[in-house]
């Protein structure tokens, strides 16, 4: 399926395009199988393949240590962390209408 070649990983492309990362790199990069890949070609015109993380990861339930928490939990101390500030500009702008009358 697949030889090695100075450190590079050489795979078959079936007619359907399709092409098998190499199980020792996918268990490398942390692809899952099945799990998705995204393919980049750069300014050399070279193709890279370059693992994405899995929905899960990005929604935060897949934190790793206890310090890790998800982004609905950091959204929301920061909403409340702005509500407090808009609370205390409104009672600071209120405090000093009242002084000027």
């Amino acid at each position: 399926m697949s030889n090695t070649t100075d450190g590079e990983k050489i795979v078959a492309v079936t007619e359907k395009g399709q092409a098998t990362i190499p199980k020792s790199l996918r268990k490398k990069h942390g692809i899952p199988a099945p799990g998705r890949v995204k393919f980049v070609e750069t300014e050399e015109g070279e193709i890279v393949v370059r693992p994405i993380g899995s929905m899960r990861e990005f929604r935060g339930l897949d934190r790793s240590s206890e310090g890790d928490r998800a982004a609905t939990e950091a959204l929301d101390e920061t909403r409340e962390a702005d509500a407090s500030k808009s609370d205390e500009l409104v009672d600071r702008l209120s405090g000093s209408e009242q002084t000027d009358e």
